[in-house]
């Protein structure tokens, strides 16, 4: 019995000591079906904020909901990028596009189907959110959302911003 809590430690400091640090290379698929370069998604200088998400996810559209209603003031707040990657697989991803458009949200979309960049960077539940910093260097990840959430995303966004 005292083996098992040790395990999830260890295993947990695993992923910790060598989760992804910066995005994998690989394609993702924009809404209009057109292959997206993974390392093309950073724009030099700038911050990125990535949000792995579904539309079956309940969480997942609440936090982008929310950051929707808040994007454009944190735009003027701050240079950077907001990409919410979809991981609904080939069966779902056809209404990925009504969707969002449907929702409004003005932030860059895309398709990860197969996972793989979920996969490549360590994430096992939607909603998960990290923000890189202009290198492309992971700083900040969030499993999960709870409403107020998206508040300690700016707060970590611009301490990023300002390194």
């Amino acid at each position: 019995m005292r083996k098992f809590p040790l395990i999830i430690f260890f295993l947990t400091l695993y992923q910790l000591c060598f989760a992804q640090t910066s995005l994998p290379p690989g394609y993702l698929k924009s809404l209009s079906g057109k292959e997206v370069k993974i390392l093309d998604v950073i724009s030099p200088g700038k911050p990125i904020v990535i949000s792995f998400w579904a539309t079956w996810c309940n969480p997942c559209v609440e936090e982008l909901e929310a950051v929707a209603h808040l994007y454009e003031t944190w735009q003027g707040e701050i240079d950077f990028e907001f990409v919410a990657i979809s991981i609904d697989d080939s069966r779902s991803a056809a209404k990925v596009k009504s969707f969002v458009q449907g929702k409004g949200w003005t932030f860059k979309v895309l398709l990860d189907q197969n996972q793989d960049a979920m996969k490549a960077m360590n994430v096992s539940l939607v909603p998960f959110t990290f923000i890189l910093n202009s290198a492309g260097v992971v700083k900040y990840r969030h499993s999960g959302y709870i409403n107020g959430d998206e508040q300690t995303l700016f707060k970590e966004l611009k301490k990023i911003s300002n390194e």
